[in-house]
């Protein structure tokens, strides 16, 4: 996934919303300069960035993904995270389930909090999870959920992809 094509969505999703960056920024709090970068492909994004981004657009961080079909080709992709919606194209659900993908290493990002609760299901892999500052580790197979109010984050400090179920409450 180029960082081109995640400006492009970014940038029309914010016009049909008649936004300005400026505005945009503010319900986001990230710089204008950071969204403008962004969607201008200049920029790549951090997987709270795009959270942000998309609770203040009110879509599913998924819009800015295309459908992946095959692990193969999600393999070729090689970006640092891929989210797949599995909401099978159900709107305004009371919760929004995404299979997350996160390279290797992925370990950088700050922690954000947002409404509602979260679990957590590791398909594959080991994904490390710090909740209010509170680190853990779940491997394959194991789960945890959270109030999201608190501040979180995941990481994936191995040298294999970790694949996990994120179910987020609205």
């Amino acid at each position: 996934m180029s960082s081109n094509l995640i400006g492009s969505i970014l940038k029309n999703l914010r016009k049909e919303r008649k936004l300005t960056l400026k505005e945009l920024a503010e319900m986001t709090n990230v710089s204008i300069s950071f969204l403008s970068q962004v969607e201008r492909g200049k920029s790549s994004v951090t997987l709270e960035s795009l959270k942000k981004i998309a609770d203040a657009l009110k879509v599913n961080p998924t819009v800015f993904f295309p459908d992946v079909t095959s692990h193969d080709e999600l393999a070729e992709i090689r970006q640092q995270f891929y989210y797949k919606d599995l909401s099978n194209g159900i709107q305004d659900a009371a919760y929004t389930p995404i299979l997350v993908t996160l390279q290797s290493g992925e370990n950088k990002g700050n922690a954000f909090s947002h409404s509602g609760h979260e679990f957590l299901f590791v398909v594959e892999g080991t994904l490390t999870v710090v909740v209010d500052g509170k680190e853990m580790e779940l491997k394959e197979q194991q789960s945890t959920m959270f109030d999201a109010n608190l501040l979180h984050y995941w990481y994936n400090l191995t040298d294999k992809p970790v694949r996990f179920l994120v179910v987020s409450s609205r």
